[in-house]
């Protein structure tokens, strides 16, 4: 038993020249946490995703490395999150991805997958390790959804 078993194999992506529209509007019409992002090879780049819409919106100030750690008198408004994302909404999504999400191979031990799901808190990318190409992806739902067409 291996990732391969649990994994979406035809998963949503975004390819690296898509616009961060684009990736907003996927995230916010099918309620993603994360969305893969391909090159034109199908090779995986990296995760776009809700935290980077937060990192996106939020005030610079308050995402300073060792800066404040409490925000009570910054007094935003939606409207000023709306402004700051309209800046950047036609920057590729390759402008706001992160590349440290663990990621497994197809034929990664299925208890080891569940493991690193667990730890990791996000869905997990299944990428060819020879090619760097993405397979599919492994969400809590589809582990779900498998565990329980089991019969017992």
């Amino acid at each position: 038993m291996t990732a391969r078993l649990v994994m979406d194999p035809y998963p949503s992506v975004l390819h690296k020249d898509e616009t961060i529209a684009k990736g907003v509007e996927l995230l916010m019409e099918h309620r993603y946490r994360n969305i893969p992002v391909v090159d034109d090879r199908g090779c995986y780049q990296g995760i776009f995703g809700v935290n980077c819409l937060l990192r996106l919106v939020l005030p610079k100030a308050v995402l300073l490395e060792r800066g404040l750690t409490t925000v009570p008198f910054v007094s935003d408004s939606l409207r000023d999150l709306r402004i700051r994302l309209k800046e950047v909404e036609d920057k590729p999504v390759t402008f706001c991805i992160t590349h440290n999400v663990p990621v497994v191979a197809p034929d990664t031990p299925l208890v080891e997958t569940l493991l690193t799901l667990y730890r990791t808190h996000t869905s997990l990318p299944v990428v060819d390790p020879d090619s760097g190409c993405l397979l599919g992806v492994i969400s809590y739902w589809d582990v779900g959804a498998k565990i329980l067409e089991q019969e017992i």
